[in-house]
């Protein structure tokens, strides 16, 4: 995977709050993990990447969605905003 990652932007208190559907975060995380893997799969060399970046993207999971940016040339996905459904 090299240097990628991913992060709560501007940390996980903002971005998350206070649900009480943890299941729901944990599926967020996991998914977070797949698209740095991917990412890092598509962007190999990120940080002399000379591109535009995706810009922000949503991602719909059951029980919820949250949206995320991607950033190549920091070889980070930064999670921006999570909404989990009602329960």
């Amino acid at each position: 995977m090299g240097d990628w990652d991913w992060k709560y932007d501007p940390d996980a208190r903002h971005v998350i709050g206070e649900t009480p559907n943890l299941a729901f975060v944990a599926q967020v995380e996991e998914r977070a993990d797949e698209l740095v893997r991917a990412a890092a799969a598509l962007y190999p060399d990120g940080a002399s990447y000379q591109g535009r970046s995706p810009g922000v993207q949503d991602e719909v999971l059951p029980g919820g969605m949250f949206q995320y940016l991607t950033v190549v040339r920091q070889q980070c996905l930064y999670i921006v905003q999570v909404t989990a459904w009602p329960l």
